[in-house]
């Protein structure tokens, strides 16, 4: 389940047309960035000439409305050939507006996933102050095997449906199901054919390298979040002299990939879902689920069983309860609504907000996201191929974490069964590659915090800005003055802060206040405007 609401999220919410910032669409006409002046054929240090990029003014959604050019790139389907059978990447550029003195390069950014459609990514600058976003042509791409990029992969679109088997592998039923849909998913993979042997993160960043070439670049900046963080450490290790400034938010532990790092998963999301019931509990007077954090969870897991005997509208099973809820790991802003379905649905008998929470919540139907997430993360490592140790490794968690503990093992045991040869992982270093921004919540629950610890000593150059008690995850666009200042400064001017001599944060920004219900669910005014659309519809995932 590694950063699988980041794909999921990502994918409801550029199909909603929500990546957008508020407040960015005074810029949306695009006036405001001028084109890229490309030479006939880019050089790049190499001396090789670069691909020639056909730019074209994008044509849909967000990203013409910014102005931005889409392209298609050739990559060698097989970098141990690359004069060989050749896939396309989409691209996408928001180009610099300022003068070549002024000009910082290129700045690739994925959003992680692995599965995630980067190609929309294009538009982050608009996050940032004119005086920073203008000075970089920002670049963003769908990785091979995603969105727009050709093939695009994709095995079982039913896969993720109503009322599924539910999760807990008793009685030994539940387990049966699961062990035969995940294998029935990995022989439907199949049908992708010779792309799923050339899937592996070291596949993306050498696509990433053939990019560089192409725009005709020394070096490249790069942005990773979550699982992109790994990618950038991937480039960084393996073409250290090819990046400039990176900014890594929310390290993935490049000593636990992925197995591990699932379980370590398991145990981060548990800790954020017990501070979500203790909020609840503290607004009791608006969603009257119990007045301590335990008695909430109590009523989450009772409502859970129950959804066990009688699903929801014969749809929302127990599976889909947990997959509803499951962003609460990832933002706050997703706590007020969330807690009110929770509330309305106990309390209130509403059933039919379930559906369609589960229905809109990116899960539901997202078979390439899912299907590229395999294909990258059963093949850049090995996975335990017998039962006995998923039961044995799994159970233990649970004994910590059950909430996510089974949800996450059977959303990964398709690994199991993958149709293409697992490879060892890289083994990340970082002693020649230049400063890099790592920013990271101390209660991140999809790469918990101890990763971005290990990223650090890979990385004896980057400095590391934590957020004490932050449980969201992927937060350094989020309005916090003190994390924007490091972001800001770094990318205008390269500057950080000191590096400790510690295995610890280089320095420690406070998490910003904990959100206010919007509205009460029995008719306990929060002073919100309900008129107003849901804080979690306009997450950036």
């Amino acid at each position: 389940m590694i950063l699988r609401l980041l794909v999921l999220l990502s994918t409801a919410a550029v199909s909603a047309g929500l990546l957008v910032p508020t407040g960015a669409a005074a810029d949306a006409s695009g006036s405001h960035f001028t084109p890229f002046k490309q030479s006939a054929k880019p050089k790049d240090a190499d001396g090789r000439g670069g691909d020639r990029i056909n730019w074209k003014r994008c044509r849909n959604g967000d990203l013409a409305a910014y102005g931005a050019q889409c392209a298609m790139v050739k990559v060698p389907l097989n970098h141990d050939r690359p004069r060989g059978k050749q896939i396309k990447l989409a691209v996408s550029r928001v180009s610099s507006s300022v003068g070549e003195q002024r000009y910082q390069g290129v700045m690739l950014v994925n959003p992680g996933g692995p599965g995630g459609s980067g190609l929309p990514w294009s538009t982050l600058g608009t996050w940032l102050p004119n005086r920073v976003s203008a000075e970089y042509d920002w670049i963003g791409f769908d990785p091979r095997g995603v969105g727009r990029s050709r093939p695009s992969l994709n095995c079982d679109r039913d896969y993720f449906g109503f009322n599924r088997p539910n999760y807990f592998p008793e009685p030994v039923a539940n387990r049966d199901a699961w062990l035969a849909r995940t294998k029935n998913y990995a022989k439907d993979c199949r049908k992708n054919g010779k792309i799923l042997k050339h899937m592996s993160t070291v596949d993306s960043a050498k696509d990433m390298e053939v990019l560089r070439r192409a725009l005709g670049v020394k070096e490249i900046n790069f942005y990773g979040f979550s699982y992109g963080t790994y990618l950038g450490q991937v480039y960084s290790t393996l073409y250290p002299d090819r990046v400039r400034r990176q900014v890594f938010d929310s390290n993935v532990n490049p000593q636990r990939v992925f197995y591990q790092a699932n379980l370590d998963q398991d145990v981060a999301f548990q800790r954020v879902f017990d501070e979500w019931f203790a909020w609840i509990a503290k607004y009791d007077t608006t969603y009257q689920l119990g007045s301590t954090g335990a008695a909430v969870s109590r009523r989450f897991t009772e409502a859970q069983a129950q959804l066990a005997i009688t699903p929801a509208e014969g749809k929302i099973g127990p599976s889909e309860w947990i997959d509803i809820f499951t962003p609460v790991g990832y933002s706050t802003s997703t706590w007020p609504y969330l807690a009110e379905s929770f509330s309305r649905y106990v309390r209130l008998g509403q059933s039919r907000q379930l559906v369609n929470e589960y229905r809109d919540s990116g899960q539901f139907r997202n078979d390439n996201g899912y299907a590229v997430y395999l294909a990258v993360q059963c093949t850049d490592a090995p996975w335990p191929t017998n039962w006995d140790t998923w039961a044995a490794d799994n159970w233990a968690s649970y004994a910590k974490a059950p909430l996510l503990t089974w949800p996450n093992a059977w959303f990964n045991y398709p690994c199991v069964y993958w149709p293409a040869p697992a490879s060892q992982p890289v083994r990340v270093k970082g002693k020649r590659v230049p400063p890099v921004l790592l920013i990271s919540g101390t209660l991140d629950a999809p790469t918990p915090y101890s990763g971005s610890l290990q990223v650090r000593e890979k990385f004896p150059k980057s400095r590391l800005v934590a957020i004490a008690g932050e449980t969201g995850h992927a937060t350094s666009l989020d309005d916090n003055r003190c994390v924007r200042k490091y972001l800001v400064d770094y990318l205008s001017t390269g500057a950080l802060p000191k590096r400790d001599s510690g295995k610890t944060a280089d320095v420690t920004c406070k998490a910003a206040p904990l959100p206010k219900p919007e509205f009460g669910v029995f008719g306990n005014s929060t002073g919100a405007d309900p008129s107003q659309p849901d804080t979690w519809r306009n997450w950036r995932w």
